[in-house]
């Protein structure tokens, strides 16, 4: 007989996914640890036996970068055959998306908007994997979102954008509340409040460098998002 694990798990460990873990304990798979390609479900599909939920943390992240080939087959293609075995063995797919789709749209955007994206391939890419997980996913949960680091580390933090955006050890707590109570659908996770990275960073790194630089021409000045849905949710019974 087979062993099921009650915990989910947890696929990469990058940022996200190590954050995810340290709080929880939950077991992961890694590209480095287990040395399998995310582009190819054959090399890693294996690994994902005796667990009912995964959480997908693998995602080409080079937010401005040209590389549309690179972003489709990660974002996109490897994402597909993702949701198409998690369908075969009755999984739920946990599945990271990011504010980035909203950023062309009107503020602040729900869960139900239609999005109308940003100018760059990231974001393109992590809109057609929602779409196609929405839509074809037996049982799933995304996670709209964007997180920094803690404590903020850098010299220099910009005003040019507005958003939700935390610290990641409070957004995978929010995460990992949503999770535990059996949360579906998409959530859109991040601050309370909107604010800039430059008021975010003020908390960890007083002596941080207020900057009004775009650090792309395509950076959406604002990435707003309505996170009612996630509040309401969580603060039930």
């Amino acid at each position: 007989m087979q062993y099921i694990f009650e915990t989910p798990l947890v696929i990469g460990y990058g940022r996200l996914g190590k954050e995810l873990v340290a709080q929880t304990r939950w077991n992961y798979i890694s590209r480095d640890k287990n040395n399998f390609d995310f582009r190819k479900i054959e090399t890693y599909s294996h690994l994902l036996t005796g667990y009912n939920t995964i959480i997908n943390c693998i995602a080409n992240t080079n937010t401005y970068s040209d590389d549309k080939k690179g972003h489709i087959e990660i974002n996109f293609n490897a994402v597909c055959d993702l949701v198409n075995f998690c369908n075969l063995t009755n999984k739920k797919l946990i599945h990271i998306s990011t504010d980035q789709v909203y950023a062309g749209s009107e503020k602040p955007a729900s869960e139900t908007d239609v999005p109308v994206i940003a100018r760059t391939w990231y974001a393109y890419s992590k809109l057609l994997a929602d779409d196609y997980i929405e839509t074809y996913c037996n049982k799933y949960l995304i996670f709209r979102t964007s997180f920094k680091p803690f404590p903020f580390k850098y010299p220099f933090a910009i005003t040019s954008q507005i958003g939700n955006f935390d610290y990641i050890n409070r957004i995978a707590l929010l995460m990992i509340k949503l999770i535990n109570k059996n949360a579906t659908g998409i959530y859109n996770v991040g601050h309370n409040k909107p604010w800039t990275i430059y008021d975010m960073a003020l908390e960890t790194n007083p002596n941080v460098v207020k900057s009004d630089k775009m650090l792309h021409q395509n950076m959406p000045t604002s990435v707003i998002m309505d996170v009612n849905k996630m509040e309401r949710f969580l603060n039930e019974n």
